[in-house]
């Protein structure tokens, strides 16, 4: 078995004296995780870093086997945000969702176009935390749990959505919402359309309501918690202001 493709480093860990086993999401082949020769050496390192990029060529002798990969990098990766620690918090936290999320080679091509839109997100500081939020929608859109902003589920009202139900995931307008709204999710404008404007607040909301159904329908079901590095985004942008 042997394949090129486009790729982004979601992790890697030193494995042996010198290789790493590196986890990448492949524009067209999924998630793979293979060993790549000389990864723990201080040339090889840079590059395996969180949402690098290259172009890997994966080799197996039998289908289901670890295999092995060469990877040739491309762009600068996460070394162009050196001097942003918060952007580098968001590309470990968006790597960490992937990698946690997503199955094993299973082609998942909407899952690495929303994690290339958000790599490219990150010059642009004052937008990209709302991206986050959007991308990490898509992946629950890409795995079948998308929601279902498009009206409401009490009423069918297609104005003033603002709640989202907690167990279904589909929108609820303030009348219908107001008696319940203690138990809904808020949903923020951004998510209905990218014209609307990011005011204070909504960045956090989207994280909640993404968070509760990345948790609910994808990580819980594992038995794993979201990950770290997600949580320490969350604080990050919290101190930062940007919540």
């Amino acid at each position: 078995m042997e394949f090129v493709d486009d790729a982004f480093v979601l992790a890697a860990r030193a494995h042996g004296e010198s290789g790493a086993i590196v986890e990448l999401l492949t524009a067209a082949h999924g998630k793979y995780a293979a060993h790549v020769a000389g990864g723990g050496s201080r040339r090889l390192r840079p590059f395996l870093q969180p949402g690098a990029r290259a172009v890997v060529t994966f080799r197996a002798r039998v289908e289901g086997q670890l295999g092995s990969a060469s990877l040739e990098p491309v762009g600068q990766g996460p070394a162009e945000h050196f001097d942003d620690a918060l952007a580098l918090a968001g590309i470990a936290a968006a790597a960490a969702v992937a990698a946690g999320a997503l199955p094993e080679r299973e082609p998942h091509p909407g899952a690495y176009l929303a994690f290339e839109a958000l790599t490219a997100a990150f010059a642009h500081p004052e937008i990209w935390p709302a991206v986050f939020v959007r991308f990490e929608a898509g992946l629950l859109q890409e795995l079948g749990f998308g929601l279902d902003l498009s009206k409401c589920a009490a009423t069918g009202a297609v104005d003033d959505l603002v709640y989202v139900s907690p167990r279904t995931g589909r929108a609820v307008s303030r009348d219908a919402g107001e008696p319940y709204k203690d138990r809904l999710l808020g949903l923020p404008p951004f998510l209905l359309s990218a014209q609307a404007r990011l005011e204070a607040g909504d960045v956090g909301a989207g994280l909640a309501l993404t968070g509760h159904f990345l948790e609910a329908f994808i990580f819980g079901p594992l038995n794993r918690p979201l990950p770290p590095a997600r949580i320490w985004l969350l604080d990050r942008l919290r101190e930062a202001g940007r919540l």
